[in-house]
């Protein structure tokens, strides 16, 4: 089963090389293309002041990490680190969060996410649809996924909305309308073969009319004299 977690920051500015610090980071957790429900989100406290402009885009303020954890605290790197695992990890201008993540997590001693465990959104999205403007909000209005619940940038909504842009650009929400377990016992001809659809619960009414269903089945008779395939599986005209 394939294990990705789509993540998300949030930071006190745009570069991490210059001191810049995380304060948000969430995750949703997929399997197989599909959201199972899980996430982490914490709030961390970056000993530094946060930059107007970002604080502008995210809404945080420093006052409202008064007693959040710093970053090296177990509740956040550790959590953090356990929630992904092994995990490939999915975010839009990878770049960005890798970098920012990767600088928390060698402040706190901490092995760095190497890049090959990285997907970039925003690269695959460039790549489906170049020329484009390929932003999160861009690509979500795109694939018509509601941005209504999202008044700022924050970790966690972003995550969730970058997870449904995720699926959209791989596929994933195609496939999750197939809700047909596979048998545990079913064999390879089963799992190869074609899928076999049962009637439908509510059959559809038929469109034409009793006149019209009577005329067809007198030109079959006419026409085919009894040889129509159909009336070898025992079916009647239709």
């Amino acid at each position: 089963m394939a294990r990705e977690i789509v993540l998300d920051t949030e930071t006190t500015g745009l570069d991490h090389r210059t001191g810049d610090r995380l304060i948000e980071v969430a995750c949703v957790e997929l399997e197989d293309l599909t959201p199972t429900g899980r996430t982490f989100h914490r709030l961390v406290h970056p000993n530094r002041d946060i930059h107007p402009d970002a604080e502008r885009v995210h809404g945080i303020s420093l006052a409202s990490l008064e007693g959040k954890p710093r970053f090296h605290e177990p509740d956040v790197c550790d959590a953090l680190l356990d929630f992904i695992g092994e995990a490939v990890v999915v975010a839009h201008n990878a770049a960005f969060d890798r970098g920012f993540l990767n600088s928390e997590l060698d402040r706190a001693g901490r092995a760095p996410l190497p890049d090959e465990r990285w997907v970039d959104t925003l690269t695959l999205a460039q790549k489906r649809f170049p020329g484009m403007g390929n932003s999160l909000d861009a690509l979500c209005k795109r694939f018509k996924i509601s941005l209504a619940e999202r008044e700022k940038h924050g970790a966690l909504i972003d995550a969730r909305l970058l997870a449904a842009v995720y699926l959209e650009l791989r596929g994933g929400r195609e496939r999750a309308l197939d809700l047909e377990p596979t048998p545990a016992d079913a064999g390879p001809m089963h799992a190869a073969g074609p899928a076999v659809h049962g009637p439908r619960p509510r059959p559809l009414a038929p469109r034409s009319t009793e006149a019209e269903r009577q005329a067809h089945a007198a030109f079959v008779r006419g026409a085919l004299k009894g040889k129509a395939i159909w009336l070898k599986f025992g079916i009647g005209p239709l």
